[in-house]
C-alpha cells in the first residue's frame, strides 16, 4: 500500500435499490482490507432488508436519527457518534425517523464487493 489522498466528490452520489444514496469514499484495489462509503437515507425511508456475505460492516452515524435492526436484536435508536457493528450474514436495515437526512459511514472489512450483497425478502 502507498500513501494516497482521495478527494470527496458529492456529485458521485448514486441511488441504490435498497432505498438510500451512496457515495463511495474509498473502495478499490488500493485498500482491499476496508472500504468506506457515505450513506444517506431520506426522511421517512426504511432501507430494504439485506445482508453481506464474508463482510463485517460498521455504521458510524454522522447526522440525523434512525432506528437500526440487525439480526435478532431488538430495534435500536441511533444518533450521531453511535456505531453499529454488523457481522457477516446478519440481516440488517435502517430507518430514518428524524426530520432531516440520516447520514452515516458504512465501513466494510474486507472492502465491499457487490457479489457479497444479498437482498432479503420482507419480514
Amino acid at each position: 500500500m502507498k500513501a494516497l489522498t482521495i478527494t470527496y466528490k458529492p456529485d458521485d452520489e448514486f441511488f441504490i435499490d435498497e432505498g438510500c444514496y451512496i457515495t463511495e469514499l474509498s473502495n478499490g484495489e488500493h485498500g482491499p482490507e476496508v472500504s468506506i462509503a457515505r450513506a444517506r437515507v431520506p426522511t421517512g425511508v426504511t432501507t430494504q432488508w439485506h445482508r453481506l456475505k464474508d463482510t463485517i460492516e460498521r455504521y458510524c452515524i454522522l447526522e440525523g436519527e434512525g432506528v437500526v435492526e440487525i439480526g435478532e436484536l431488538p430495534a435500536q435508536t441511533v444518533r450521531p457518534h453511535d456505531v453499529v457493528i454488523i457481522p457477516p450474514l446478519c440481516r440488517q436495515r435502517i430507518a430514518n425517523t428524524g426530520e432531516g437526512d440520516l447520514v452515516f459511514l458504512a465501513i466494510c472489512s474486507p472492502r465491499f464487493q457487490q457479489h457479497n450483497y444479498e437482498a432479503l425478502d420482507a419480514d
